[in-house]
């Protein structure tokens, strides 16, 4: 037996230990995903397309009330239209914030392409900052969240606070679970009740049996093409929260007046979002049971993974330190090439619009960008992490993780 074939071997005892608390997860999300669609009666009629205006798209109604159940809120905002998470984030915060309020960044500064958002460090056309929204930002402590430092942050003109559940490109914060976001909610809370706590749920849907929504969240936002669109939805995104701020959002949207009443449902789209959803729980077991894979497998190597393989995970993001650009790169070379898209392209770095460095993506995926489909990426800054997601199953997961090691471990021995 080769070194990298023993490499594997006990990754794979690795994964079936940690991830049973995961499968429990699954479970119980399948169990709430289902309840939801037999509550509301889904039928075939529901996935059926619609044009022009879309007045009356029972099939829209009828997701965004499902999305509502599921997370606990009082209403749902689910669209086709929505051509990111970021924006997603972004009509979400324009939607409930106005010239002299604050938003307070209770998770440090957010990951590149939400400081496009907010306007920082560079104010951009259009962003918070540019509309005359105030901000603030609370360094966490190491991989902790300083909460007294956020109590201090909170004035009078608080108007929301932002919650960032992934660790985004931090080399040193953690992913919050939902526990954590609970106890910043209620301290908040306590402070001032009025104060909106937003959480950016991406990459984070579940993963755990509740979501933020149910402690104490009063606003989320998140992609389609990660974890809740379940390797289906083509595009899109969703908002979940108290219907006051929901409908202020479907106003940034669409137009004040029209909100969520419109919007076409094109194509296949309404079948995917529905059927995406129902497979997600499992998808993103799937994408956990890799992400521990690869920190087992690369940890046996000697480079530093966060999380660590027995770590409480809160997302399926998972970071390794390669501490080269060499290495990033040759590690989404390897990603890219065990694809089932675009399998011959070879990744290389870029300047992509919202990030401050060049970037290298590798994401040979059926949807373009997808992030639950097994995809890396990483800023070509030290320490050099990829950050590595995804995979619609386990066993194409574990095929491009040892093609990765293998490659990343040849290059490490030169």
């Amino acid at each position: 037996m080769t070194d990298f074939e023993r490499i594997e071997q006990e990754a794979l005892l690795e994964v079936l230990q940690a991830a049973k608390s995961y499968e429990e997860a699954a479970l119980h999300n399948t169990e709430k995903v289902m309840q939801a669609f037999r509550k509301h009666m889904v039928s075939d009629f529901y996935l059926k397309p619609t044009t022009g205006y879309a007045y009356s798209d029972v099939g829209r109604e009828k997701l965004d009330a499902i999305y509502a159940d599921i997370f606990k809120t009082e209403a749902a905002l689910v669209r086709s239209q929505f051509v990111s998470g970021t924006h997603a984030l972004a009509v979400a915060l324009l939607g409930v914030l106005r010239p002299g309020d604050e938003m307070v960044a209770a998770t440090g500064a957010p990951y590149d392409t939400m400081q496009t958002i907010i306007g920082v460090p560079v104010k951009t056309p259009g962003s918070l900052a540019d509309m005359g929204i105030l901000y603030k930002e609370v360094p966490m402590v190491g991989a902790h969240v300083d909460l007294e430092a956020i109590k201090a942050a909170l004035t009078s003109k608080t108007k929301l606070v932002h919650i960032q559940r992934s660790c985004g490109y931090s080399s040193v914060r953690k992913t919050l679970t939902v526990e954590e976001i609970g106890t910043i909610c209620s301290m908040v809370k306590e402070i001032n009740p009025q104060i909106i706590c937003f959480v950016d749920n991406c990459y984070g849907e579940f993963i755990e049996k509740q979501e933020p929504t149910e402690v104490g969240a009063d606003l989320m936002a998140g992609s389609l093409i990660k974890n809740l669109g379940g390797g289906l939805a083509p595009t899109g995104g969703y908002i979940v929260g108290r219907e006051d701020l929901v409908e202020l959002a479907s106003y940034r949207l669409t137009a004040p007046g029209l909100g969520g009443e419109m919007g076409a449902t094109l194509g296949d789209t309404a079948r995917e979002f529905y059927q995406g959803l129902f497979l997600a729980p499992h998808v993103v077991l799937q994408a956990v049971k890799t992400a521990i894979f690869a920190a087992a497998v690369f940890s046996r190597l000697g480079y530093q993974v966060t999380p660590l393989i027995k770590d409480t995970r809160s997302d399926i993001i998972q970071a390794i330190r390669l501490e080269t650009k060499e290495r990033l790169c040759n590690f989404c070379v390897a990603i890219q090439s065990n694809s089932p898209v675009d399998a011959h392209v070879a990744p290389v770095p870029a300047q992509i619009p919202g990030y401050q460095d060049e970037i290298i993506m590798a994401a040979g995926t059926f949807v373009q960008g997808a992030s639950i489909e097994l995809s890396a990426d990483g800023p070509c800054r030290e320490p050099y992490n990829v950050y590595f997601q995804g995979g619609l199953t386990f066993e194409h997961g574990r095929i491009a993780i040892m093609s990765a090691a293998k490659m990343v471990g040849e290059l490490n021995s030169k």
